[in-house]
């Protein structure tokens, strides 16, 4: 599967959304993803710049067949945020007319975000697997940053999203937020996925783009406490 594997990681205000100066901030990366023999992928997070987005996976002979979304907030997915409006999956589906996968906890939020119901929205609970040619993406479910925050977990990567950073991890303070099921997800839900599994996250917020799992379990200061109390102490808003 590693030489079907299409895999590319983009930065918002570099690859694309170039003009964009909000997408210069936020840094937020983007993800396309899928099996090169199939010609098919899908994009993770798509934000900023949708038309850019499927040009680039159409310069690499790729078709778009699904969006996955971390999570709901708009800097993600597309919507109002700090007096932008940010071009997202609404306007990425004006231009293809694909599934768009989330965690059924955010489902509410992100039809109030982005505008979008019931037809375009793919709705998991928990667990599952989105196929895309033979490629098989495993969906986790990762409360905490959002109800919905879920990671992906395809060809040694995992696809963090804001549940977990290089350094740091998403915060808990915003609506839907909730630091014990951040605990749980970081300690419990991400603990089966081995060391040397590539980390991807939702933004640059580190010198490198990306490190290996065990690196980071190493490294994170959200991983020095001793326990649940410790890190609430630390964490808990």
């Amino acid at each position: 599967m590693d030489e079907r594997l299409y895999f590319r990681q983009l930065l918002s205000g570099t690859d694309f959304g170039v003009d964009d100066e909000l997408a210069r901030q936020m840094r937020n990366f983007v993800y396309l993803i899928g099996d090169r023999h199939a010609g098919e992928a899908v994009v993770v997070d798509p934000a900023y710049d949708p038309q850019g987005i499927v040009d680039l996976c159409a310069a690499d002979g790729m078709r778009l067949t699904g969006i996955l979304a971390t999570h709901y907030h708009p800097d993600h997915v597309g919507g109002n945020m700090m007096g932008f409006s940010i071009p997202g999956v609404a306007e990425l589906l004006e231009i293809v007319d694909v599934p768009v996968h989330v965690q059924a906890d955010d489902v509410p939020y992100v039809s109030a975000t982005t505008g979008l119901g019931t037809p375009e929205i793919a709705v998991h609970h928990g667990a599952g697997v989105v196929e895309v040619g033979e490629l098989g993406i495993e969906l986790i479910h990762t409360p905490g940053h959002t109800p919905g925050s879920q990671c992906f977990l395809a060809g040694g990567r995992l696809l963090s999203g804001d549940t977990l950073f290089l350094e740091g991890c998403g915060r808990t303070d915003l609506p839907g937020g909730d630091p014990v099921a951040l605990y749980d997800s970081l300690t419990q839900r991400l603990a089966r996925i081995a060391d040397d599994t590539v980390l991807f996250p939702g933004h640059s917020y580190a010198a490198d783009p990306y490190a290996e799992l065990g690196e980071t379990r190493r490294t994170n200061y959200v991983f020095a406490p001793s326990g649940a109390a410790q890190w609430l102490a630390m964490f808990g808003n």
